[in-house]
């Protein structure tokens, strides 16, 4: 299951993660936020054990939002040893969502 990341927790479970970390900015309110969440969650169960997924509901953690420059949601970000690696905006087929974060194991 993918894990709720906010504002406060983002610098210890991303930034500081050992893992490559994908984290999706999303919103309630957001039509193709939901229609990707699913797909986001099966990946979080595909590379449990090598890789942290993660969500922010940039609504409730705009800070984190900001500083990466969150505009269009849903945005993808992965993240290796703290820094962005690669971004998709936008709602992606779950193979190319695999497929960005196995390129980072």
């Amino acid at each position: 299951m993918a894990l709720e990341i906010t504002d406060s927790s983002f610098q210890e479970t991303v930034l500081k993660s050992d893992k490559p970390v994908l984290v999706d900015f999303w919103a309630v309110w957001c039509g193709p936020c939901r229609t990707l969440g699913p797909i986001i969650e099966e990946v979080a169960n595909d590379f449990e054990g090598k890789a942290v997924v993660g969500k922010v509901d940039v609504d409730n953690n705009q800070e984190i939002s900001m500083q990466y420059g969150i505009r269009n949601i849903p945005t993808v970000l992965i993240f290796k040893n703290g820094e962005v690696v690669d971004k998709l905006v936008g709602v992606a087929p779950k193979e190319v969502i695999a497929e960005k974060l196995s390129a980072h194991l």
